[in-house]
């Protein structure tokens, strides 16, 4: 029976647990965070750099670019949650470690099982989310970024007339000013060429001066010219390739107007984009694989039928057996003496070119079905990463954590190589297996899984030796340990 003192002792000690839960929670949670946040804007930066030359001079507006970077920091979650994972859970218990928090909680009888407790349930919230983040939202913000990103590269640079040059940005025109104005509008010494016909410079406009204005719907630009000279080539009447006439008509005031619709930003059709793997989800990818073995299946199978009925010297199996009449005859080589030697020549010349043709066939129809085969097995590597981004979150976890036990050591310095070295071998393992798996050397669920089965023993070592409050990375210990070898090698 328990007595009211029992009672009491044990309502104390899930109170105290409770608060230690509480404490560990929100020392995780904040370096999570920020950690997360931080590899996530250094991915942006990266890709902001990347595509800057895309991005400069096309006069976007700014819903245009916020859209564009939020959806390609939707896309970069996979590379930021890993990284932010292992490095706030090595920051965490490397700071309870530095300040004898962690000496603590042990002398008071809570083992490191226990402490860890909390952080490995938010770990497998946080592997469940990702894995419907893989599944779900990765695939649409990979559609919004990579659609949008196509319609950006593809728009023209924003109108921008500069003095003194040729601007021909504008289809069919190449225009120039002498000189701008300040207000931005008004253009003096003014010269346009209209190509619009495809025939050369045939036709010139030039004016003492004039003003730009832009259509309320900013799909069209106004040129209002003033003191002005058409120039024009007559090449509509017989003999002008002779007699080269042409046309002169001065004017005060005339109004030439410019076609902007292709400045615009044009949206493109994402359905044009949605069979894209990278752009399915897991039901998808099913789907899709078996469509496309099939179809793979199928054209193997056609193939393989053409040729051996187009060359039947192969030597046919029993589902495509030819008849014994129209079967050919077995070769014999010294059949080639009972022909005239100027005759051999020309039948050794015939039988090279079909040889040849026979190699060049075989290679085509193979790179073929190779290529098709690749875009099969890319189809299954997506596949099997939507379920190990998940799982290597919270491997890196039980990388992370016990790493920050043994090493003892908080902030941004020493768990931040560390863990950036870890990081660096998890995603060089992921890229060897990735392109393994794609170039067909091993399966595609061998080549993404190679990652997470090495990281695995890893996390289980380091969760041991932290457990058992080993000394993996004291100096002093490893000084002891060789001292003791070297004496036994002389005791020997």
């Amino acid at each position: 029976m328990f007595t009211s003192t029992d009672w009491l002792y044990l309502q104390h000690c899930f109170t105290m647990m409770k608060k230690l839960d509480i404490f560990i929670l929100k020392s995780y949670l904040g370096p999570l965070l920020l950690t997360f946040f931080i590899a996530l804007f250094i991915l942006l930066m990266q890709f902001v750099w990347k595509y800057i030359d895309d991005l400069v001079g096309k006069g976007l507006e700014w819903h245009i670019i916020a859209r564009l970077l939020f959806y390609a920091s939707s896309t970069f979650v996979p590379l930021a949650l890993p990284l932010a994972i292992l490095l706030s859970s090595l920051m965490m218990f490397g700071n309870l470690g530095e300040h004898y928090e962690l000496v603590t909680m042990k002398a008071a009888g809570i083992s490191l099982s226990r402490i860890m407790r909390p952080l490995i349930m938010v770990s497998l919230m946080i592997s469940m989310v990702a894995f419907y983040f893989s599944n779900v939202v990765f695939p649409y913000a990979n559609l919004k970024f990579l659609s949008l990103l196509y319609d950006v590269r593809e728009k023209k640079l924003a109108f921008n007339l500069k003095e003194g040059l040729f601007y021909d940005g504008i289809d069919g025109f190449v225009i120039r000013v002498g000189k701008k104005e300040k207000d931005g509008n008004t253009i003096r010494d003014i010269m346009i060429y209209d190509h619009t016909r495809n025939i050369g410079n045939v036709s010139l406009t030039t004016a003492e001066w004039g003003r730009m204005e832009l259509t309320p719907d900013k799909k069209f630009l106004v040129f209002k010219l003033f003191n002005g000279i058409n120039y024009e080539e007559r090449t509509d009447l017989k003999g002008y390739e002779i007699t080269r006439p042409y046309q002169r008509t001065r004017f005060k005031e005339q109004y030439q107007t410019f076609d902007l619709s292709a400045f615009q930003l044009t949206r493109t059709d994402e359905n044009l984009f949605k069979k894209n793997f990278e752009m399915q989800n897991i039901k998808q990818l099913r789907y899709s694989v078996d469509s496309l073995r099939q179809l793979l299946i199928s054209d193997r199978k056609g193939f393989e039928a053409g040729f051996r009925s187009t060359h039947r010297f192969l030597p046919p199996d029993d589902s495509t057996a030819l008849s014994a009449d129209t079967a050919a005859p077995p070769f014999n080589p010294a059949t080639i003496l009972n022909f005239k030697a100027s005759e051999r020549k020309g039948i050794l010349e015939s039988a090279r070119n079909a040889a040849v043709t026979t190699q060049q066939i075989l290679q085509t129809n193979s790179d073929i079905l190779n290529s098709k085969s690749k875009v099969v097995r890319k189809h299954m590597i997506t596949y099997h990463k939507k379920f190990s981004f998940s799982i290597a979150c919270f491997l890196l976890f039980f990388i992370g954590a016990p790493l920050g036990a043994i090493i003892r050591k908080g902030g941004l310095g020493m768990p931040a190589v560390i863990s950036t070295l870890f990081f660096i071998l998890f995603w060089v393992l992921s890229f060897a297996g990735e392109k393994s798996a794609a170039e067909g050397e091993v399966a595609p669920w061998q080549g993404i899984w190679f990652a997470p089965a090495i990281l695995l023993p890893i996390g289980i070592f380091l969760t041991w030796k932290a457990t058992n409050d080993a000394s993996l990375f004291d100096i002093e210990t490893w000084e002891r340990y060789f001292r003791k070898l070297i004496r036994r090698e002389h005791r020997l």
